[in-house]
């Protein structure tokens, strides 16, 4: 029997690395998994103020916030990602009271927070 090289030949060696390099990259790293694993869990939460304007209309949704927090718990900032910019206006100053859980390094976190006008 010839050895995998002899049988297919130049190509098919290519194709080979190319195929092993391709899985190798799509599996997340370590790191990456363990950071994604562990999300910081919250101990004091504050609920954001309905700004009153788009309560009266009605108008709710959900907000995404990038949370800085740092190694002691405390929220050193956040940032809007998505929604509607008055609601996340409101939900970034009640996120920026909140106390998470003790880490031994800085992370960042994102959070969802809805606003519901029915409640």
């Amino acid at each position: 029997m010839k050895p995998l090289g002899e049988r297919f030949g130049r190509a098919g060696r290519v194709g080979l690395v190319i195929c092993l390099f391709v899985c190798v990259m799509s599996v997340p790293l370590f790191s990456q998994s363990e950071e994604a694993a562990a999300e910081r869990k919250v101990i004091t939460r504050v609920e954001p103020k309905y700004p009153p304007t788009l309560e009266r209309m009605y108008i709710g949704g959900v907000v995404r916030l990038q949370v800085d927090i740092s190694a002691n718990g405390n929220v050193e900032g956040a940032q809007l990602l998505g929604g509607n910019p008055i609601l996340g206006q409101a939900a970034i100053v009640a996120v920026k009271q909140w106390k998470y859980a003790s880490a031994s390094h800085k992370t960042q976190q994102v959070e969802k927070l809805e606003f519901d006008p029915h409640r």
